[in-house]
């Protein structure tokens, strides 16, 4: 360079002085580029939509209570099914000539194990969507045995942090869900799920959770079990000013267990149903079986936690999905209609886990304090999903719900 050859020979002051402003025209470059790298090496690189969404979730933000089974699954022929008096296309609650089926299950069928039961099915689906390991927690009643460390370690391998009372006097619940082509028996054996105590509630360890999270769910089921720890649950929910959202889960329920659900109504912000256990609630209480008005009614029943409008959610299979909200300034709930995921008849393997995955994936959303409509669509989204598939399970993968 010019400066270069000046330095060899002799030098003028013009070529001092062009000389010196270059140096200091470099110098000022390189400051300036290595303040660069200091500064981007201490932004953070703006995250992915996906992780946007694990972070504002958090570990044990949704509990669920309920009564946890140990689905043992098998393809089998017609003659097991004759041998137990069983109906290829059934559910039915095992009796005492039943009890043998499932350690043959085990012993002459290749089996899958599924962590199960309706409110577990649901956590399980909503973990899968929230893909944050132990951002749920799961508690029912197990036994001592083999089959209750199997649900236990199903139930945990899907990244549910469980925290189930172990009652060593009575056998782990089990149901066994026999396959023939399409069709699907399922006996189901409830055993230690119906020994829940709130005692084991109460305890100290347990009772953290419930106090950790932000969200809870219960299923109408578990009033056969153990009403008075739904009632406390509740309770601490409406005191905090946090969600309680609760499913009726069949007929029966709501015909044979109406003091417990009513008892447990006023702390319900939300309620599941489907088209059946709805109709169901309405006559009953006196409200007629029409959907619209049975969903009003339930929106404008009286709750502890007046913060939170009551929402009600009926599912009814391939039809649409009725939503009602309460609104603090409108006397009238509001009602939405969502249709389903468009489906072929022949892509549907397994509808009984449809429910329970709507729950699943409507609560996922919820605890990211999503918008009503976008729980609904996901709700949709994982119950489209789970039909497509044997089972209440899901891909390996992670969802592709945007």
């Amino acid at each position: 360079s010019t400066c270069q050859a000046g330095q060899r020979g002799r030098t003028t002051p013009a070529l001092s002085l062009v000389c010196a402003a270059r140096r200091v025209l470099f110098e000022n470059l390189f400051a300036a580029f290595f303040n660069l790298i200091s500064i981007l090496s201490t932004m953070s690189i703006s995250p992915d939509p996906k992780r946007k969404i694990l972070d504002n979730v958090r570990e044990g933000i949704l509990y669920g209570m309920g009564n946890p089974l140990l689905d043992i699954s098998a393809e089998v022929d017609e003659a097991l099914l004759a041998k137990y008096e069983l109906k290829a296309d059934n559910a039915t609650l095992a009796e005492d000539k039943h009890k043998p089926i499932y350690d043959e299950l085990v012993k002459n069928y290749k089996v899958d194990y599924i962590a199960g039961g309706a409110t577990q099915n649901s956590i399980r689906v909503a973990q899968w969507m929230l893909q944050l390991r132990h951002a749920t927690t799961y508690v029912g009643c197990i036994g001592k045995d083999a089959f209750g460390e199997q649900l236990a370690t199903k139930a945990s391998a899907d990244g549910v942090n469980v925290n189930y009372l172990v009652d060593e006097k009575v056998e782990t619940g089990t149901c066994a869900v026999l396959i023939t082509g399409k069709n699907r028996s399922m006996v189901a054996n409830l055993a230690a799920a119906n020994h829940y105590k709130k005692d084991h509630l109460v305890q100290k360890e347990v009772w953290e959770l419930v106090t950790k999270a932000g969200y809870y769910y219960i299923g109408g089921f578990f009033l056969t079990v153990s009403p008075d720890s739904v009632i406390e649950v509740g309770k601490h929910a409406a005191e905090t000013n946090k969600p309680f959202t609760f499913n009726l889960s069949a007929p029966f329920i709501c015909q044979f267990f109406k003091d417990p659900l009513m008892s447990a109504m006023p702390y319900i912000d939300i309620l599941f149903g489907n088209e059946t256990e709805m109709a169901q609630f309405g006559k009953e209480q006196g409200y007629g079986e029409k959907l619209e008005e049975v969903g009003k009614k339930i929106v404008a029943l009286p709750k502890e936690n007046n913060d939170r409008p009551r929402i009600v959610i009926i599912t009814q299979g391939s039809e649409p999905t009725l939503v009602f909200q309460g609104k603090p300034d409108q006397a009238e709930p509001s009602m939405e209609s969502f249709p389903v995921v468009p489906i072929k008849p022949e892509e549907i393997m397994d509808t009984n886990g449809a429910g329970d995955a709507f729950v699943g994936g409507f609560l996922s959303q919820l605890v990211q304090e999503k918008p009503v409509e976008e729980c609904v669509r996901c709700g949709l989204y994982t119950a489209n999903l789970i039909i497509q598939r044997s089972g209440c399970t899901f891909p390996d993968t992670e969802p592709t719900f945007i």
